[in-house]
């Protein structure tokens, strides 16, 4: 036997306390008045009167009276008859007044059933479209797909909290789930970084032994030759480092950090002189804990970054500023470079790994800036305009908990 809708078994429990009660009530009510009029009419009564009092009046009138009471039996013969009349007219009404009863009754009791059918109705809906909507989504949430956008079916105001707090909870979900995903990810990375690294520095260093001795005895005319090796096993070296620094998150205390005695220092280091620089640090700025070398580090793979968006011409700007995020207190760190620009299809792609379209690149120095401010609690952000620029925001924490 197939089960009743939600909505159907709502509509039907709903019809049947309204209607049974009411239905029980109206009957029973037509039942007592049908039952109680015909006793109060008293017609019972008035037929033994009637017929003990035609019984009376016909015995006393054999006897001898006088005038008077002729005249007294007569009028009380007159009323006698009239109260009769009256009588048999109040049982002749109370006996259609029954059937009259019971008919509106019934009658009422039909209307009741379409009425409380069409409340009952309304109700149902109103408690199974919302809930429906609800089981819906809670389906939605736990396979991990987005809720539909749109109006929310029509129901009681209480839905919409439950609906809004339903949301929040699946916005809440999808980023953890990506958190989690992206967490794994990057650890896979961490680990290939740190194997990748141990290969490379293992014959790196026999290798610089040899490149040493060569650059002393060789023949002079090899010379050539030994600068190559030279550069190349810098550049390795150079390499093993950066995936050195990406597979190993900052470690060891934290120290109260200023960030623009950071930025200062930093941009001095890494900006040529010859091209134009400036740093713009607000006054008073809180102290935010961190990893200094590790922070100086991720600055300065975003600082190389936009000196290179800058070797045809341009300038670089630097700014750490007070800001605020979620009720907290923060420190942002900003470097807007007025280079090529960064098209929008690989803007997304700037924080991943190995990800590089600079030749003898290796796609990690904003993947360890990331990893850094991540590490801090902060969060990063990237904007870019080609053919006027980009600028890459770091936002700190300034008590150490996370943005």
């Amino acid at each position: 036997m197939r089960r009743l809708s939600f909505r159907k078994r709502v509509l039907l429990y709903l019809v049947l306390f309204a209607v049974i009660p009411s239905t029980v009530l109206m009957l029973g009510g037509a039942v007592v008045v049908s039952s109680t009029l015909p006793v109060l009419s008293g017609s019972m009564a008035w037929d033994n009167v009637a017929a003990t009092g035609r019984k009376a009046i016909a015995e006393v009138r054999r006897a001898p009276l006088d005038r008077e009471q002729r005249s007294a039996l007569d009028a009380h013969e007159r009323e006698l008859t009239s109260s009769l009349v009256q009588a048999k007219r109040y049982g002749y009404i109370t006996s259609r007044v029954v059937v009259v009863v019971g008919v509106f009754a019934l009658v009422g009791s039909a209307l009741l059933a379409v009425l409380a059918s069409r409340v009952a109705g309304h109700l149902s809906r109103q408690l199974s479209r919302p809930l429906n909507e609800v089981v819906e989504w809670a389906e939605l949430i736990a396979r991990g797909h987005p809720l539909p956008e749109g109006p929310p079916r029509r129901g009681a105001p209480e839905f919409d909290v439950l609906r809004k707090r339903m949301r929040k909870m699946s916005l809440e979900l999808a980023a953890a789930r990506e958190h989690e995903l992206e967490a794994g990810r990057l650890e896979a990375f961490r680990e290939t970084a740190r194997r990748v690294a141990h290969e490379l520095k293992n014959p790196l260093t026999p290798i610089g032994l040899a490149v040493a001795r060569l650059k002393r005895d060789a023949d002079p005319r090899l010379s050539d030759v030994v600068e190559v090796l030279e550069t190349e096993s810098r550049r390795l070296e150079e390499m093993a480092r950066s995936f050195a620094q990406f597979g190993r998150l900052p470690e060891g205390p934290r120290a109260e950090i200023d960030l623009g005695e950071l930025a200062r220092y930093t941009a001095k280091a890494i900006v040529p002189e010859q091209m134009a620089t400036s740093v713009e640090v607000e006054d008073d700025l809180p102290l935010v804990p961190g990893h200094y070398d590790a922070l100086s580090r991720a600055l300065s793979n975003v600082l190389i970054n936009a000196v290179q968006a800058c070797r045809d011409g341009g300038e670089v700007r630097v700014g750490v500023t007070r800001g605020a995020a979620d009720g907290r207190e923060t420190v942002e760190l900003h470097v807007r470079d007025t280079g090529c620009g960064i098209p929008a299809e690989r803007l997304k792609t700037i924080w991943d790994p190995y990800v590089t379209h600079t030749s003898g690149g290796t796609g990690l120095g904003l993947a360890i800036a990331r990893q850094t401010v991540l590490a801090h609690g902060g969060s990063v952000h990237a904007a870019s305009w080609p053919g006027e620029g980009t600028e890459i925001r770091f936002t700190f924490p300034v008590n150490g908990a996370k943005t």
